[in-house]
């Protein structure tokens, strides 16, 4: 059996929606179920769900009477669709928006150390012998001893404010190297999960959920229609192809393939309690795009925004949203990114603390004594009261 060679090329949204729609309705609720992430499922679906469910009451080995369709049966469904579409949705739109962000802050870390190198080799005049060195010991360098060491010698008067803003932007430039490294990690393991993702079907036991089938029917049914999907699509798709054939397997995953192009619907987030305010959120994720987090904060904070993990955030499924990444991607989309912005921040970020000199410590330690007026007197002399002589008392 032959395959063809393109089968994205062939199979559309248009496609898949078309050989759906003319199924029966049984049918066209049960790929509706599997694909939720991408189909919604109708009033009138909902309805037919409903008096579709077998009877509890024979299943208890009761005799069934005749029911009738009441609001709270359709609300319990309705809202079981809700929460696996919201759940299976959030998840497509959380991977997204880390893959995305991973993204930039990989492009971020790399044009720093770009920067970085560059005023290095320019402005301190390092050699390229010893640039290649700090690139190659990135990974094994421990910058907070090297910075506290240096902050030790700069205090001690041991080295120049020059030689202090050298060897602290060699340091951030393997940390910026280093950053760089441990984001294009995250990024392939986060496109992993978004692949996974993506091609994630609504499972058994959650369509069983949701139209309150038994295992037995539900898998009948689904093998059923899931056979009969396949069947028509690769019909329609045969029409115009002359007579090249696809595997179903292959269609079954082109399906998920084709469907995951379609723009992203963004969820509606609030602030949800991460990081306690929502000011000291944005500072946090605002030190993250332009790398001076400290990196063992980041790597807490990161996992804090992808799987609300933090403590101070609400771990309940109604309220869980995405306002940490969806804020992290609105920072990283208005950044500046021109050299002379990334120039200057590294090297603000590099330069020694000024010393205050020993005259103008002395002189700010003993602020000059203001005589007080002969008003302010007076009024001071009131409030103490006087004795008997007619002195100012001062037992208070």
């Amino acid at each position: 059996m032959t395959t063809i060679a393109s089968p994205t090329s062939l199979l559309t949204i248009e496609t898949i929606r078309s050989v759906i729609d003319a199924m029966p309705m049984q049918g066209r609720i049960m790929l509706r179920l599997i694909l939720l992430q991408y189909f919604d499922i109708t009033d009138e679906e909902i309805q037919y769900i409903v008096a579709d469910r077998p009877d509890p009451r024979c299943v208890a080995g009761s005799k069934p009477t005749n029911t009738t369709m009441t609001k709270e049966s359709i609300k319990v469904v309705t809202d079981r669709r809700d929460q696996y579409r919201r759940q299976m949705r959030l998840k497509r739109e959380r991977t997204w928006l880390q893959c995305e962000s991973l993204r930039n802050l990989v492009q971020l870390r790399e044009a720093f150390a770009v920067r970085a190198r560059t005023l290095l080799a320019e402005r301190f005049s390092i050699s390229a012998d010893t640039l290649d060195a700090l690139h190659a010991s990135a990974r094994t360098v421990l910058p907070k001893p090297a910075i506290r060491l240096l902050e030790e010698r700069w205090d001690a008067d041991e080295i120049t404010a020059e030689d202090y803003q050298q060897q602290r932007l060699s340091i951030e430039f393997q940390t910026q190297l280093r950053m760089a490294e441990k984001y294009r990690t995250r990024l392939t393991l986060a496109e992993r999960e978004r692949q996974s993702a993506i091609s994630a079907p609504l499972q058994d036991h959650e369509i069983a959920h949701i139209w309150g089938l038994p295992a037995g029917s539900l898998a009948a049914r689904k093998v059923k229609y899931l056979t009969q999907y396949l069947h028509d699509l690769q019909s329609r798709l045969q029409s115009g192809a002359a007579a090249a054939t696809i595997s179903p397997l292959d269609l079954w995953k082109e399906t998920f393939a084709v469907l995951a192009e379609q723009p992203i619907e963004r969820s509606l987030s609030i602030y949800d309690g991460l990081e306690k305010t929502e000011s000291a959120l944005i500072d946090k994720l605002t030190a993250m795009v332009w790398g001076s987090l400290p990196e063992e904060i980041e790597v807490k904070f990161w996992t804090s925004l992808v799987f609300g993990a933090s403590s101070n955030a609400m771990h309940s499924e109604i309220t869980r949203n995405l306002f940490g990444l969806q804020r992290l991607i609105t920072i990283l989309n208005d950044m500046d990114r021109s050299p002379e912005a990334i120039d200057a921040d590294l090297l603000k970020r590099t330069a020694a603390t000024p010393k205050i000199e020993v005259g103008a410590l002395e002189t700010s330690a003993e602020p000059p004594v203001k005589e007080l007026s002969e008003m302010q007197t007076q009024i001071l002399n009131s409030m103490r009261g006087e004795d008997v002589s007619g002195r100012p008392s001062d037992k208070w």
